[in-house]
């Protein structure tokens, strides 16, 4: 099963505090968390500790922050083949305040222009493929020359690229954000038929499996004809970075090995929660076994 993960990176760099800051105060702390992160880059991190075979296909700078995202990649044995370093280019780094009293996180980018495509031709056969947006003409590149392959789209954010790349994958698994930007329309958790009209919009535009994630309220979608809200678990959140990404990345692991659409979205909420009970991005991934075995565990 090889898959290929097409999206962000960044270097992350977390501040663990007991509250979030005062404007002009000092603060110390004893510690601080440095990783790789970015959408599909943190899906693939967790696909390729979970034993997959994973290509990553980004784009980094020739400086320390991109050495560092390549030899964390290296070092998790993801195939980093098509881990561009560019010349000119500054890697994204993004500076994390982790407030741990309830779970939140502020984070502030540093993003150089875009890089909407590789400088070379992505010549790796997939059976499945995870995008988020990032790179798009890349996107469509891997898609095209791949059309028999499972493909998922980490859709965070809304825009043209983003609504064409969601026209050809296999599922389209949109922040709550997404969904209601696309139909300017407010979700309430609670309003079944509002989400319902929320999702048939959705699919009535890009006709493709679609599921909503809704945060700490679980996931939404359509499976054997039944519109289903499924939930997540509930745990004393400590950072809530990468939440998401490591939602999609599990999502991903379970839908290639077959899982039932249900199973997958139910198993991936669990990675996503245990993930935020963890400081730092990567390294509040969670080994495959506890997920497996979080219902027996307790």
């Amino acid at each position: 099963m090889k898959i290929v993960c097409v999206g962000h990176s960044t270097f992350d760099t977390t501040l663990p505090m007991k509250e979030y800051p005062v404007e002009n105060i000092k603060y110390r702390l004893e510690h601080h968390i440095e990783c790789g992160g970015g959408p599909a880059s943190n899906g693939a991190y967790l696909l390729a500790k979970w034993g997959m075979e994973t290509a990553v296909v980004s784009v980094v700078g020739d400086d320390y922050y991109g050495d560092r995202i390549i030899e964390d990649f290296i070092k998790i044995g993801a195939n980093t083949a098509y881990l561009e370093k560019l010349e000119n280019h500054m890697t994204t780094s993004s500076y994390i305040i982790a407030n741990m009293s309830n779970g939140s996180r502020t984070i502030l980018s540093s993003k150089d222009q875009p890089v909407r495509k590789l400088s070379r031709p992505v010549d790796l056969q997939a059976d499945v493929i995870l995008i988020d947006g990032e790179h798009p003409e890349t996107a469509h590149e891997v898609l095209d020359k791949n059309p028999n392959a499972i493909s998922v789209f980490d859709a965070g954010r809304l825009n043209e690229d983003n609504k064409e790349l969601g026209k050809k994958v296999t599922y389209l698994v949109c922040s709550k954000d997404f969904a209601e930007e696309f139909t300017n329309q407010k979700i309430d958790c609670q309003n079944l038929s509002g989400l319902i009209e929320i999702y048939n919009q959705l699919w009535n535009y890009f006709q493709t499996n679609i599921i909503i994630t809704l945060e700490s309220a679980g996931s939404f979608s359509k499976i054997d004809g039944e519109y289903q809200i499924i939930p997540s678990i509930k745990v004393k959140a400590l950072d809530s970075t990468g939440a998401g990404d490591i939602f999609h990345g599990a999502f991903t692991y379970f839908i290639a090995n077959h899982y039932p659409l249900k199973e997958a979205i139910r198993l991936a909420s669990i990675t996503g929660a245990i993930s935020v009970t963890r400081i730092g991005s990567r390294y509040s991934i969670p080994m495959l076994s506890e997920v497996i075995g979080y219902d027996d565990a307790i």
